[in-house]
């Protein structure tokens, strides 16, 4: 354990070497991430022509994803988490190496990057929940709103700029040219990893068999209204009004503006966005965290209703940064509450469980609007989906009266 502590409390987050460093690590990580995935999607298609290859390429990531995440986060829970992290990513750095041989067997390399990224999907299962438990470890308790406000904007910024950047290095110089930058990051990512200071470590192994550690998990979610309150919203809330899935649709046949304007309607949701996490960043808030959870996201469903009602494109494109920003608060105070309300040495399995919860949230999510738009139409599947996230938000708030309680995030710890 490094003996280099935190920054003062009273310091901005951003004096703490250790916390930037963890921030480039991140970015880089992230930045590969998304290069990575648009590019492979891409390049399977190219290979196969076949648009079921696309669904086996999310599906051979999600599988180990799902049945990975839980044992993942009681291994979190047992031993430090720095060099778990650190492991997971250099698995990931392997998996863009062997990418990059791929790159050049053509279509007899596609059964190999299934393979790959059935390998990929097992990292993941271990570096999300690890990132998410050791954020804590790395700032003073003070300064973890404001680092977790950070670290949300900065995935949002990698994930609009790596798709693009994907894009621009694959025109370039094609696979290899791609897989070799995602390389050098991933391992430049780890190494800079490494160099971040942990103030403390998980105080021991945890009793009891791997069952009833995964018992003890659940249980703890359960009987802590405060964590299960928020990240079943966030599951039922995106779940049931996430529009995303409908914007070709919508682009298409309601505001007709074509594939130009499918563009500027995926990127308005991500520049509110990208805007919001930057002032959050900047100027993170702790007072009646609880109540403004609740009415973001019902300024969240609010927004989503105005879209799916609007004929006008500026006003979908002013509805969906709205949501964005909406969203962007939402996800800073469910992070922030979660983390306040979860004992170090419960991290890794309550945020693996959040980790299934979200990735269940966006792939049902899709899943429940596409299903729901064949039935019914796009537009009625886009309002019924803003009411129920409406609803929602009531029927929670009502259940889970602790959440609507919580003035500042000091006062969701653990006792």
């Amino acid at each position: 354990m490094s003996s280099t502590s935190p920054a003062s409390p009273a310091a901005s987050v951003y004096r703490n070497t250790g916390f930037t460093h963890f921030l480039v690590a991140r970015l880089l990580a992230v930045l590969a991430t998304q290069i990575q995935a648009v590019v492979v999607a891409w390049q399977v298609y190219d290979l196969t022509r076949e648009p079921i290859a696309l669904a086996y390429v999310g599906l051979a990531q999600f599988i180990p994803m799902l049945v990975l995440l839980l044992p993942a986060g009681d291994l979190i829970d047992r031993f430090s988490r720095k060099p778990i992290l650190a492991a997971s990513w250099a698995v990931s750095t392997v998996c863009a190496a062997a990418l990059w041989w791929l790159s050049g067997h053509g279509s007899a390399g596609v059964q190999g990057i299934y393979a790959v990224l059935v390998l990929f999907g097992c990292a993941r299962a271990f570096s999300a929940p690890a990132l998410q438990s050791l954020i804590p470890q790395i700032v003073a308790r003070d300064q973890l709103a404001q680092a977790l406000a950070a670290n949300s904007m900065l995935l949002r910024v990698a994930s609009i700029g790596g798709p693009f950047l994907g894009g621009l290095l694959y025109a370039a110089g094609g696979g290899a040219l791609t897989y070799a930058v995602c390389f050098a990051s991933l391992g430049l990512g780890t190494a800079l990893l490494l160099r971040v200071p942990v103030a403390r470590t998980v105080a021991g192994a945890v009793g009891g068999t791997i069952w009833q550690r995964f018992g003890a998990g659940i249980h703890f979610i359960r009987t802590r209204p405060i964590i299960l309150g928020t990240i079943s919203l966030d599951l039922f809330a995106v779940l049931l009004g996430g529009v995303v899935a409908l914007l070709p649709v919508y682009a298409h046949e309601v505001l007709q503006v074509g594939p130009a304007g499918l563009g500027a309607l995926r990127s308005a949701m991500a520049i509110g966005e990208v805007a919001t996490g930057f002032y959050l960043a900047a100027r993170p808030f702790d007072r009646h965290v609880g109540q403004r959870m609740f009415w973001a996201v019902a300024v969240f469903g609010a927004a989503n209703l105005v879209f799916a009602l609007s004929h006008w494109f500026w006003l979908s494109l002013l509805a969906l940064a709205v949501a964005g920003a909406a969203d962007m608060v939402s996800m800073y105070i469910r992070g922030a509450l979660v983390q306040f309300s979860t004992p170090d040495d419960m991290r890794g399995r309550v945020n693996a469980v959040n980790m299934l919860f979200i990735g269940s949230s966006n792939e049902l999510g899709e899943f429940r609007a596409g299903s729901a738009a064949h039935w019914m139409g796009a537009v009625p599947a886009a309002v019924s989906g803003a009411l129920c996230t409406l609803g929602v938000v009531g029927l929670w708030s009502w259940m889970f009266k602790p959440i609507r309680q919580v003035d500042r995030f000091e006062e969701a710890s653990p006792s």
